[in-house]
């Protein structure tokens, strides 16, 4: 072969190269903007069904060993009949308002022999009122001195909003994702004309006066012994370029880490102006233990730190091999399989925690995921040489198989996860919120912002109401000492035995 032929053999296959990887980009576009979202893999042919034999042999069942626990339809799941269905029942702390009807006719002589029921479910308009309290004063016949009735301790002394009501609108922004405006207007249909600016100011100062529980939060959470990480984007107004003014008022994306604790149910969003290596490591200087994140590569540096191990992640893995299915569907579906499996077992897991010991599930691990772990990972290297490097299949067997021990190492311990799913799933409400609202006014703004999301984040972990618990806590908080505060923490809150109105 020539010069010539070998230079225009190796530019056909840099173009064919790049039509392949656009064509992927494409698909991933289009799948972004038109397909569905959800990742979830179900074979073409799944392993361990019937086939029918068209030409009249007999049907051949896969060998056992060959089964796998495919798709969440395939759970065992006790089938119900559905013929008549049953509507569930309302709650019973529900008031209940009667109505007896009689059938219509003269009754006289008739014997009453039972009754029927039909609940329907009701609301009537919400509520504001005033609370006055009224502060008698009374002089002493001797030495003239003035006694007046002294005012319960209130979170927000000169507010002239109640716990009750800030509450609401606290968790209404965060949990709700109702921005502070929308609520203004809200109350003007009410008949009450609160002004943004009051409540701004009100979410403000009612953010300053918990800053000390939100680093009570702080520090528990980052006490612990096993971190999952992750961070995601927010927009802030940013008012402080002063350099360049074409850029004063312009959105600057600033980042929430997030820092989760699944054993104690806990979490923790921070927020930094950037993704660089100076927030997580000032975060997480004193930790020690494992540590739980995607492949972003700022994390990398905690891998050669002394007392910390690093996890990866499986389903940040396994999404790439779902995004390749278009480029090479045989090696990505193969792929997808074991690591269905592999999350087979996880779930076979989860369904008996309560009756196995940490030994008995690293056993299970030992005996049934890390074989499969070993067999993907030799079945990467026999096939990484046989695809193109910058193929999403080539790409993908490089993601995994460099960071094959991190996604491997969750075998060794019966507390650690396959994936960071649990604070994904905690930076979901973030997410949500975006959709809401186009970026918080400002840094400050912000800083706000990521402390409601860590309580109101593991009030959800703890099944707790989040309003609830807010109105309970700015009623308590003035007289509860500093070194008390950690039980006002979700995880350690009760509810006041006095009622709160």
């Amino acid at each position: 072969m020539s010069e010539l032929e070998k230079f225009l053999s190796k530019k056909t296959q840099e173009q064919e190269t790049k039509i392949l990887l656009l064509e992927h980009e494409l698909s991933q576009l289009k799948r972004m903007i038109f397909g569905a979202k959800s990742e979830r893999f179900i074979p073409s042919a799944i392993p361990g069904q019937l086939t029918l034999d068209i030409n009249g042999d007999k049907n051949e069942k896969v060998s056992e060993k060959e089964t796998v626990n495919v798709a969440s339809h395939d759970r065992n799941k006790k089938t119900e009949d559905k013929k008549h269905p049953v509507r569930n029942a309302f709650p019973e702390n529900l008031r209940r308002e009667i109505f007896i009807i009689k059938p219509e006719g003269d009754l006289t002589g008739c014997k009453k022999i039972g009754e029927e029921y039909t609940e329907i479910l009701e609301v009537v308009k919400p509520e504001i009122y005033v609370k006055r309290y009224v502060r008698e004063k009374y002089v002493c016949a001797e030495g003239g001195k003035i006694m007046i009735g002294e005012l319960p301790s209130r979170a927000l002394d000169k507010s002239l909003l109640g716990e009750q009501l800030v509450a609401q609108i606290i968790a209404d922004k965060y949990v709700d994702h109702l921005p502070l405006y929308r609520q203004g207007s809200r109350f003007k249909r009410m008949g009450i004309d609160i002004s943004v600016s009051t409540i701004n100011d009100t979410v403000k100062n009612t953010c300053n006066l918990l800053e000390p529980l939100y680093a009570c939060l702080q520090e528990l959470t980052l006490s612990a012994d096993y971190l999952n990480v992750d961070e995601t984007t927010i927009k802030v107004l940013d008012h402080t370029k002063k350099a360049d003014p074409k850029k004063k008022g312009k959105t600057h994306l600033g980042y929430y880490w997030v820092y989760l604790d699944g054993k104690k149910k806990l979490v923790f969003f921070q927020y930094r102006p950037g993704r660089g290596m100076e927030g997580p490591a000032k975060a997480l200087k004193n930790f020690q233990g494992h540590l739980q994140t995607d492949g972003y590569s700022v994390y990398d540096a905690f891998d050669i730190k002394p007392g910390i191990t690093l996890l990866g992640c499986m389903a940040h893995a396994r999404r790439k091999f779902e995004e390749a299915k278009d480029n090479d569907a045989t090696r990505a579906e193969y792929v997808l399989l074991r690591i269905q499996e592999l999350y087979s077992i996880e779930r076979e897991i989860r369904d008996n925690l309560s009756k196995l010991t940490p030994e008995e599930i690293v056993s299970k691990r030992d005996l049934k995921s890390k074989p499969i772990l070993k067999g993907l990972e030799e079945w990467f290297k026999e096939n990484q040489s046989q695809v193109t490097p910058k193929s999403p299949i080539g790409k993908a067997i490089q993601y995994a198989l460099t960071r094959w021990d991190k996604l491997s190492r969750y075998t060794e311990n019966a507390d650690l996860q396959i994936d960071n799913n649990l604070v994904e799933n905690a930076i979901r409400p973030v997410a949500i919120g975006r959709k809401n609202f186009m970026f918080a006014g400002s840094h400050e703004g912000a800083k706000r912002a990521a402390m409601m999301y860590s309580f109101f984040g593991t009030c959800k972990l703890h099944n707790i109401n989040p309003q609830e618990w807010l109105a309970d806590v700015l009623v308590r908080i003035n007289d509860t000492k500093l070194s008390q505060l950690h039980e006002l923490l979700p995880q350690n809150w009760k509810p006041s035995v006095k009622e709160i109105i």
